[in-house]
């Protein structure tokens, strides 16, 4: 009998932890598996021996309101693994768990977490080991190739679906002549961003504008976009991603000056907003304001999509029956079957060949001539937002479950 271990990371979200919940539920029931540990800020936390026995510490109550609970219950990290599978951590982190005696590593995360199972499931079958490294996806960005969506995604739209739609309800009362900017998580795919058409209740509805990184943004272009938007109506919501770039690859954010670099190499994308927002008050003399939605848009439990919280636990399920089955190296993957009624099963698919790599837009998706989407992605995100769960409350606020410790 083998013990399993499973861990979160990269950036959080509305339902991560439902898929936590359905790897420990089926783990625990299997008698195939000992103990069930979880990794307390992932790979970085498992090098320092941080780890949890989650069939000790969490009860059947528990686990309930885990499946409810936003962000990363066991905490996240952002480690990358050395490129050489020569490098000494390998051994290292090997030694651990062969100490631990774990058969099974499933891993909760977005695009360099699948790098991170990849990594090891070669190490381990170019060394003989026999344990399983299952990828269980998430990221909001829904950018990970092979999957029809992600986990976390759908939640993350359906919030800003509805903040859009608040957002332009406050714009609209005021007669004068007003542009609201929404500047909204995305670096290289406007999956999030596409989101906010959902906000749109008819044709001219706000955000009148929107803007993916899939397509060239040219300052003169969105010039001409808004004034022809303001000649129809007094006030003009326009939705932006964060990664908007001009013709020469050029960040607009960049514009402004305030692009830092992570410990990935990717660039930090804040302030396009900003910069949009100074360029309309200097170009059109309107009120104007920027929103930054920033961490809201992963993690409010409260608009989590029912449909998001249930397919999201059957990854994990999945996960662990793969991993029981023999496999590893793999990644549990949605495929949609049937768009109306909107169904979709899980297969597995390589995971190599999914890490490092990044699922945009359909060009085709995008109309306007680069300021907007069309039905096609609108038939593709609304069955993913549906629904609302049931959820406990305590003084007026959602009970949420949290680690001590």
């Amino acid at each position: 009998m083998k013990n399993l271990l499973v861990g979160q990371s990269g950036g959080p979200t509305a339902v991560i932890n439902a898929s936590l919940y359905g790897v420990v539920k089926v783990a625990l029931a299997s008698p195939e598996i000992g103990h069930v540990y979880g990794m307390v800020n992932g790979i970085e936390g498992m090098l320092q021996d941080h780890t949890l026995d989650l069939g000790e510490s969490l009860s059947e109550e528990d686990l309930e309101l885990l499946k409810l609970t936003p962000a990363a219950y066991l905490g996240s990290c952002r480690y990358k693994l050395p490129e050489s599978l020569t490098d000494a951590f390998y051994e290292t982190i090997f030694e651990k768990f062969r100490r631990m005696e774990i058969g099974y590593f499933l891993y909760i995360g977005g695009n360099d977490s699948m790098d991170t199972v990849s990594k090891l499931s070669r190490y381990a079958a170019h060394h003989g080991s026999d344990i399983r490294f299952i990828g269980i996806p998430k990221t909001i960005d829904n950018d990970l190739i092979q999957t029809d969506h992600t986990p976390g995604y759908a939640s993350a739209a359906k919030y800003v679906a509805a903040s859009v739609r608040e957002i332009a309800l406050d714009a609209s009362v005021y007669q004068q002549k007003a542009v609201t900017i929404v500047e909204l998580m995305g670096r290289h795919a406007g999956w999030l961003t596409a989101a906010s058409a959902l906000a749109r209740k008819f044709e001219g509805d706000n955000p009148v504008l929107i803007y993916l990184p899939e397509a060239d943004f040219e300052l003169e272009q969105f010039a001409k976009d808004l004034k022809a938007a303001l000649e129809k109506q007094n006030s003009v919501v326009v939705c932006v991603s964060e990664g908007i770039s001009d013709a020469s690859g050029t960040f607009i954010c960049e514009y402004g000056d305030e692009a830092m670099i992570d410990n990935f190499g990717h660039k930090m994308l804040t302030g396009c907003g900003k910069v949009l927002e100074n360029f309309i008050r200097h170009r059109f003399g309107v009120k104007v304001r920027s929103v930054e939605l920033n961490v809201n848009q992963r993690c409010s439990g409260m608009l989590a999509s029912e449909t998001d919280i249930t397919e999201a636990a059957l990854a994990g399920q999945k996960g662990v029956e793969a991993a029981l089955a023999g496999e590893t190296g793999r990644m549990v993957a949605f495929e949609r079957v049937q768009a109306e009624p909107y169904r979709m099963e899980c297969r597995l698919v390589d995971v190599n060949e999914v890490c490092n790599q990044e699922k945009k837009v359909p060009l085709e998706w995008i109309t306007g001539n680069g300021s907007d989407v069309g039905q096609a992605f609108l038939d593709y995100a609304r069955p993913l937002i549906k629904g609302e769960p049931k959820r406990p409350m305590e003084d007026g606020i959602p009970k949420y479950l949290y680690r001590k410790g």
